[in-house]
C-alpha cells in the first residue's frame, strides 16, 4: 500500500468532493465504501500534490472516480475546525484491520502524517448520471450512487460536507444556471420542474414554475416531444449555447 506521507503532497490539506447526480427524481451523491474491515463510507478525497493548482486536484479526483471531462465543478467551503482531525476514524480503522494496518502496515510517521489536524477545501461537482460509470480506485471496496436523504454514515465530517453542498446547490441554483447540468442535453418543462421540486425537496406550482424558468431567457424551445400517448406532447428545451 501507497501511504500519503510517502508522496509529494502537501501536508495537513485534503479535498472532499460531493458528486451530485440525478435519476428518476431523486438527487443522489456517489460515495465509495473503503476497502476495509468494518463499515467505512467516505467522500471521493484526495491530497494535492506540492507544484499542483488546487482546482486540478480537484479535477483528478472528480476523473478518476467518474471517468468523464469537463463537468460542472464547484469549490463551495473551506473546512477547517480546530478539532478536525482523522484520528478516531483511524484509531477505529486500525482496530478492525490489525493483520493488514497493524505494526507491519503503519508506521509511526504514516500514522501521525494521517491523523494531524486537516483542513478540507469542499468542491462539489454536477454530472448528467447516465454518463458516469463510477470508477473504484485502490482504497476502495465499492463504490455507489446513493439518494442524498439516505446517505450511509460517513466518515468524520463528510456528512456534514453534503450537507453544505446541498445547501449551495440550491442557493446557486438559478444565479449560475447549474440545474440544467443535472439533465440531459434536452428535457421538458415537467422535467426541469421535478428536478427542481427534488433538489428543494418541495413542491412549486406549475404555472408560476414555468414563468420563472422562461424569464431566465436561457433556454432555446425545440420540437415536441412524442411519447404515443393521448395527452398533448410537451416540448423539449435546451441550455442556450
Amino acid at each position: 500500500m501507497d501511504f500519503p506521507s510517502e508522496q509529494n503532497y502537501i501536508e495537513q490539506l485534503s479535498i472532499d468532493c460531493v458528486i451530485f447526480g440525478y435519476h428518476q427524481k431523486q438527487l443522489k451523491v456517489l460515495v465509495p465504501k473503503l476497502n476495509f474491515n468494518g463499515d467505512f463510507y467516505a467522500l471521493p478525497s484526495g491530497f494535492v500534490i506540492q507544484d499542483e493548482d488546487i482546482d486540478a486536484a480537484a479535477d483528478r479526483i472528480l476523473r478518476g472516480r467518474t471517468g468523464i471531462q469537463d463537468t460542472y465543478i464547484d469549490q463551495f467551503h473551506v473546512f477547517g475546525k480546530a478539532g478536525r482531525s482523522n484520528e478516531t476514524f483511524l484509531d477505529k480503522l486500525l482496530e478492525l484491520n490489525k493483520d493488514t494496518l497493524g505494526e507491519k502496515g503503519m508506521n509511526k510517521k504514516q500514522y501521525d502524517w494521517i491523523t494531524k489536524r486537516f483542513v478540507s477545501i469542499g468542491y462539489y461537482a454536477l454530472v448528467d448520471i447516465n454518463k458516469v460509470i463510477p470508477k473504484k480506485i485502490a482504497i476502495d471496496a465499492s463504490i455507489d450512487w446513493y439518494d442524498v436523504r439516505e446517505l450511509p454514515p460517513m466518515i468524520m465530517d463528510h456528512n456534514e460536507i453534503v450537507a453544505k453542498a446541498l445547501d449551495h446547490l440550491r442557493i446557486n441554483i438559478d444565479d449560475k444556471l447549474i440545474a440544467f447540468k443535472l439533465l440531459s442535453e434536452t428535457f421538458t418543462m415537467k422535467e426541469i420542474q421535478e428536478l427542481y421540486e427534488t433538489v428543494f425537496n418541495k413542491p412549486f406550482a406549475r404555472n408560476n414554475f414555468q414563468k420563472k424558468i422562461l424569464d431566465l431567457n436561457v433556454l432555446d424551445r425545440l420540437e415536441k416531444k412524442f411519447t404515443g400517448a393521448a395527452n398533448k406532447a410537451p416540448f423539449l428545451y435546451r441550455l442556450r449555447g
